[in-house]
Parts: C-alpha cells; structure tokens; sequence
C-alpha cells in the first residue's frame, strides 16, 4: 500500500508543481544564445624554473635505480643544467562587450601574461592585447582585432532578488563553454581585503577557469563576473562571487579611455559601529562608519573631520556599514568637493570635503611576482617604459620623453633599454611624449598594424625608429 502511495505521490508532484508555477527553469535556450558570447581565455607567460632533483649516482641493480629512472626527470641539457626559464600556461573566461573585440575578465586571469590568446565557440583565435587592467577590483579590459562579434545584453544587478535563478558560463579546467547553474544566494558581499566589490553571493558551480566568465539573469543579461569562490579543498564548495556588472562597466569605461582607473580618498581609518559603540555615542542604531584615525594633511583632516566622528552620509549617499564607505568614496571624482555628514557629541553635522585621489595600485608585474623590485608593466609595442625624472630631464636637455627600461615583447624594433622616446609619428601627425599615461592612452587608440615612428634620443644621438607590423600584446 505504501509503494502505491509513493508512486501516486511522485507521478502527481510534477503537475502539482506545473500547476503553481514553480516547475525548474528551462537553461537551453539561454545557453543556446548566450553561449557564443564568452570566450576561453589561455596565457603563457615566463617562469623562472626551480631546482630539479637530481638522480643519484646508483648502480644498476640497486633497489632505488629504477624508481629514481622512471620517476625523477634528468633535467636536460648538458651536464642536466636545465634552462633558466619555462613557458606556464593558464586559462580563464571572458566575454565580449562590443562587437568590435573589447571583452571583459579577470586581472588575475591576463596577470604579468606574455601572450594572451582568445579563443571563440566558433573555433577561431585571436591574439589579445592588454587596454587596462585594475587590481582592486580584479577586472580587466582586452581587446581582439575582429568584427561582428556576438556581445553580452547588460542587466541591472540591483534588480536581482536572493533566491533568483543564475547561470555562468565559462570554462572550468578548460573545458570551454561549460553551463552550471544556481541561485542568488546573497548581495551586497564584502570579503576581507576586497573594499571597492558589493559582491554578489550564488551557490552556482565555479573552478578554476570560470575566473572572468559571465554571471546571466535569466532573461539572458550580463548580471556579473565569476570572480572567486570560497573553499578549504581549491574546489567549489558552494560559495561562488560575482563582481556586479555596473561596476565592472564604471571600471572598464575608464580603462578605456585611461588606461587605468581613478579612485577618490579622503584619509581615514574607519571600522565598524558595533551596536554597544551606537549606544554610547548616543546613536539610535548601529549604521555608519567610526573615524578612528585621521591622516595628518589628508583632505579630511583639512576639512575637518575629527578622530571619534560617524560617518553617516557621504556626497548625500547614507553610509549604512562601514564597508560601503571605500565604495562610496572610491567612486567620487578626485578633486571634486563632497558633502559629509557626521555625527558628533550627539548632534549631526555637515562637512564639506575636498577629495584626494587613492594611489594606483597596479596588477603585479612579471618582475613582481618573482620577488624583485617593482618594475612598470609593458606597454602595448612591448616596451617597459619609465617616466624621466627631473635630473634626467635636465641632463638630456629635454622637457619631454619616456626612458625605456626594457624590451619585452617586441625584439624587432631598434629600440634599446636605455633609449628615450621623445615624440611619435603616425599618418603624417607627430605627438611629443609627456608621460606613460599619456604615450599608453595614445598608443591604445592605434589600429593594430598601424606603422608607427619614434623619435629615440639615444645618447648624443637622435634618430627615427619604426615600428612596422602587429603590435605586441601588453
């Protein structure tokens, strides 16, 4: 009788939940549209190689010979010295935002990358080239020459609800155009060390490879990028994070334009309003950020901010935790002038703050992540480029130039570490050079292939250089 009754239960479930509405959501059609907008991303960069074991001198018949033969590699070359340096491979997800190449991803993902290829659903590839990349939020801008693209349809991420259905897409492991769905499992996120993301939750599968690939709503927008995952074993646990896809298009906006992303700051150290801190400062309930610190000569200090003050609203904008204070100042144009309202001795007021601007805080370079000394990325031709310090400026006699550090990616231009780049000619139209920012941001608006040529101050010597052919990724 039992087996009757659950027989009848499960064949009336199914219409019973068709009934309320709440049968499981149908991916295929999203997959089958959405799929052809995100690519797999793979790199190669340059790796000092470690010590290899070494085979001991055994004889033959020794018990240790042959597990020592089979499972220990000889390094090779001669005398077993292998060489300095090998070729490390990754992969991740991005997914196009333009027609005409422009896609997003993780910084992590093109991080200190020598080469970075972008692969379609359609089988082509493309060499991709770095526009910009930002630390602190984990986002990066590259750019494929192509046309007719498929791209994303932005969503609002404020419009999704905890509990909604989501889909990523990426490629997990490497295996390409990967769907694994789930749910909203939270908003508005904030993990350590991550100040500027409203990170939303989802318990949607991600691995390693996901790292840059879309987060779609189920009308088949962009909601967010697959950015981290929380776990003990470095495999999905359940905890995944997408980076909103508003902020990621205010971050990708400037690196287009800059190259780079500007930040306000008005020098504070705050921390959290605990309800017992709300109570004695006569707060009604536990909201704001705690001044706890003021930087000497900061803009706050300047302004008037005091140890001890609450921030409650920022430029008008309510500070509910003080993990949305960074987000909310972060976002207002350096030099601009802000409202803050505090509280202080139990009575509100309102300060007018000019705003500083956060120092860049730069993807770490190849150099960097070897443990040397901090070097500047390579540009897009492949050249590590530093600005001119004022003693050098004065011993070259120049106002203007960039000093080249290093030949990167690109060993078939005459340009040497040492040389100065003090003007560029295309299509008839010369530019002086002033700075990186500035020789980068006009480098980026040239057409891959476009015939560039330099002006070099080599020495005591002047001379042109050009620069033919497809430029190197940065």
């Amino acid at each position: 009788m039992a087996r009757v009754l659950l027989v009848c239960l499960l064949l009336w479930l199914p219409s019973a939940l068709h009934a309320q509405g709440r049968e499981l959501p149908d991916f295929t059609d999203l997959a089958e549209k959405q799929g052809p907008t995100v690519v797999n991303i793979s790199t190669t960069q340059s790796r000092e190689r470690r010590a290899s074991p070494q085979i001991p001198n055994l004889e033959e018949d020794d018990p240790l010979y042959d597990f020592f033969r089979r499972f220990v590699p000889r390094p090779p070359g001669p005398g077993g010295q292998g060489p300095r340096e090998y070729e490390s491979r990754s992969l991740g997800s991005g997914f196009i935002i333009t027609a005409d190449g422009y896609v997003l991803t993780n910084a992590h993902v093109v991080d200190a990358a020598d080469e970075i290829t972008v692969s379609l659903t359609d089988k082509r590839e493309f060499k991709a080239r770095v526009i910009g990349a930002d630390k602190r939020t984990d986002l990066a801008l590259i750019k494929i020459d192509a046309t007719g693209l498929p791209a994303v349809r932005m969503g609002d991420p404020n419009r999704l609800k905890v509990g909604e259905w989501v889909v990523a897409i990426g490629s997990p492991f490497g295996f390409a155009s990967t769907v694994t769905a789930g749910i909203v499992s939270a908003k508005g996120r904030s993990l350590p060390q991550e100040n500027f993301v409203p990170f939303i939750q989802t318990d949607v599968a991600i691995n390693p490879g996901n790292s840059g690939g879309p987060l779609f709503n189920m009308r088949g927008e962009v909601v967010g990028i697959n950015s981290q995952i929380y776990s003990r074993t470095g495999g999905f646990m359940g905890l995944s994070f997408a980076i909103p896809i508003d902020v990621a298009m205010e971050v990708q906006g400037q690196l287009r334009q800059y190259g780079r992303v500007s930040r306000g700051r008005i020098g504070v150290v705050i921390q959290e309003v605990s309800k017992e801190l709300a109570e004695s400062f006569g707060l009604q309930k536990p909201s704001g950020a705690l001044v706890n610190a003021v930087e000497k000569g900061g803009p706050a200090e300047r302004a008037g901010v005091e140890a001890g003050d609450i921030i409650t609203k920022f430029d008008g904008k309510p500070v509910s935790s003080s993990n949305e204070l960074p987000r909310i100042v972060g976002s207002t144009k350096p030099g601009s002038k802000a409202s803050v309202e505090v509280w202080r001795k139990g009575a509100t007021r309102e300060i007018t703050v000019t705003v500083g601007e956060l120092p860049e805080d730069r993807v770490a370079s190849r150099s960097e992540r070897r443990g040397k000394p901090p070097e500047v990325a390579a540009n897009r031709l492949g050249f590590v480029v530093v600005d001119l310090t004022a003693e050098q400026k004065r011993d070259l006699k120049t106002a203007n130039g960039v000093m080249v550090e290093e030949v990167r990616n690109n060993r078939r231009a005459d340009v040497r570490a040492g040389d100065v780049i003090t003007a560029v000619t295309s299509r008839g139209q010369t530019t002086e050079v002033r700075s990186i920012d500035q020789f980068n941001k006009l480098l980026a608006q040239l057409d891959s292939g476009t015939t560039l040529t330099l002006h070099v101050r080599r020495g005591e010597s002047n001379l042109f250089v050009t620069v033919k052919g497809e430029v190197a990724p940065g």
